[in-house]
């Protein structure tokens, strides 16, 4: 239950650090806290029902769930893709503009 709470307001700092923020790398390091705290969220699912790997055993134990896992990895993947993306525009932004606060970004280019 704590751990929930804390993974939820590390979503919620990622978000409102997104809408709230101008500067275009705020933006993009929020959006990156939001992502690491939906993958939190996701290894707290994944490890709800046990922690050991779905190897077959002699004994019986609980196993976690490997299709959490699976999305995990993939999401850690789009992720990065992402933030890579993200940050190769906010480069080109910056060769056509002095500054990387949203609203001068806008009055600039209106």
């Amino acid at each position: 239950m704590v751990l929930e709470v804390f993974i939820l307001l590390t979503i919620m700092c990622g978000f409102f650090g997104i809408i709230f923020k101008e500067n275009l790398i705020m933006k993009t390091i929020s959006m990156d806290i939001m992502s690491t705290g939906v993958v939190a969220y996701f290894v707290l699912v994944a490890s709800r029902h046990g922690l050991f790997t779905p190897i077959l055993t002699e004994k019986i134990v609980n196993y976690a769930d490997p299709v959490p896992q699976a999305v995990i990895l993939t999401a850690i993947v789009i992720g990065f893709s992402t933030l890579a993306l993200i940050l190769v525009a906010i480069m080109k932004l910056a060769k056509n503009n002095p500054t990387l606060e949203t609203r001068e970004i806008e009055k600039n280019n209106t």
